[in-house]
């Protein structure tokens, strides 16, 4: 697959998923195309030599595998890429209605380490799985994307603040509530209700639904990826962060026609620490890999003889603000892939990792670059970390290098996204790591 097929792959993966509800979704119809078999967590599962399963939770977690074809699981070990599902996100709140002189608003939660300036002035719109009874009282769920523009958090005009320039300190609570109408009956009454528009949208559907109960929904840019740049250098997209990750890691798995044995696990809530039921310091992973062997010792050997790609986004060197990284360690896009380094053990590389992937990608005639955050500032983490500590796997971080981390609309190189997909389709392919 060339590069222009692989942005077009990728463009179409992020323009679909603007939840981890959807991401999963999508990554769904992709591994069943490829042969992938689904297995429900509350049944007994019967996996085979060289099978390909699939399981998800909460809708918004999957874990992919390949079954090794010529060995026993705990000699042949996992080759495990992990990335996660989620971006930072202004999600709405369970009572959101809300009208202030005749402006119909929806108050929100703040999802995430959100930067915040940039969601003034978007088109901004609606997604997330809705819970609802339906017509013979069961109670089901089912995705919702509104697809189109209906929201805008509009800013406030320099004349009215002219220190705007100087530095705006942001208000959540109070600046950044989302603006979707008009009414013409202003006053303190909500003339509006919210679970009122999630039915009429999904009965525009065909869904059979009585009343809605709840729901999960998040405000999204509706402005699609794009590429950009003199020559297409650039890939131009909310939530990168992190999956660009996601989509390279499927895609690695998708083509790696490999004997071994193969895991993807994209996790949801990093952005909120990871600690949930479906988040990487859950339990998930670790049940999906004591359901793969026999014993305890069994399950000990296979992660002896297993590494864990852990991938998420690293941060780019900004022309702007050269002094914000550390003079050796400021990696370039479409320099490579970034091997992440910390001391303090936010990140779970090691020299031994690090030194494997940089044989896997010198295999396949790919460069790589090295991010270290500068002494004085804070380092921030990932799921590498965590899932090593959970299971006991030899574990490196790594990244795409991308400017405008956790921004509404974010940018990275085109040209790392075709050479990671590489280096991780041939980690994929090694006997032994």
């Amino acid at each position: 697959m060339n590069k222009v097929q692989t942005i077009e792959q990728l463009t179409a993966f992020i323009k679909s998923s603007v939840t981890p509800y959807h991401a999963v979704e999508q990554m769904v119809i992709a591994l069943e195309n490829a042969g992938f078999v689904a297995l429900d967590e509350r049944a007994t599962w019967q996996v085979v030599a060289g099978g390909k399963y699939y399981t998800t939770r909460n809708g918004s977690s999957i874990v992919a595998w390949q079954m090794p074809r010529d060995k026993s699981i705990e000699e042949s070990g996992l080759r495990m890429i992990g990335a996660h599902t989620d971006s930072p996100c202004l999600k709405v709140q369970p009572n959101p209605e809300k009208v202030t002189h005749g402006y119909l608003q929806l108050g929100v939660q703040i999802y995430g380490g959100v930067l915040l300036n940039p969601w003034f002035d978007r088109d901004l719109s609606l997604a997330g799985r809705v819970t609802y009874r339906d017509q013979q009282g069961a109670i089901v769920s089912a995705l919702l994307d509104f697809k189109k523009a209906l929201a805008v958090v509009p800013n406030l005009a320099i004349h009215l603040n002219r220190e705007a320039n100087n530095g705006l300190k942001i208000n959540p609570q109070t600046m950044l509530t989302p603006i979707l109408g008009q009414t013409s009956t202003a006053g303190d009454g909500n003339p509006f209700d919210f679970r009122s528009i999630l039915k009429d949208q999904l009965i525009q559907q065909a869904i059979d639904v009585d009343q809605v109960l709840d729901f999960d929904m998040s405000f999204y840019d509706v402005q699609a990826p794009a590429t950009v740049g003199l020559n297409d250098e650039f890939f131009a997209s909310a939530r990168l962060d992190n999956l660009l990750s996601c989509f390279m890691g499927l895609q690695a798995l998708l083509i790696a026609q490999s004997d071994e044995g193969l895991l993807l696990v994209c996790n949801d809530h990093e952005e909120v620490g990871s600690m949930s039921a479906v988040g990487a310091q859950g339990p998930m992973l670790e049940q999906v890999l004591n359901r793969l062997t026999e014993s305890a010792e069994q399950n000990t050997r296979m992660i002896a003889n297993s590494m864990l790609i852990s991938a998420d986004n690293a941060h780019g060197i900004h022309p702007n603000f050269v002094d914000k990284h550390d003079a050796n360690h400021g990696p370039i896009l479409n320099g490579g892939p970034v091997i992440k380094v910390n001391a303090n053990q936010r990140y779970a590389t090691n020299d031994i990792t690090s030194s494997l992937f940089r044989q896997f990608a010198a295999e396949v005639n790919a460069p790589v670059q090295v991010f270290v955050v500068r002494a004085d500032m804070a380092c921030g983490s990932t799921i590498g970390p965590i899932t090593a500590a959970e299971l006991g796997v030899k574990t490196i971080d790594i990244g795409v290098p991308q400017f405008a981390m956790h921004s509404i609309r974010e940018l990275a190189g085109c040209e790392d996204v075709v050479t990671t997909i590489a280096i991780l389709k041939n980690f994929f392919k090694q006997s032994v790591v």
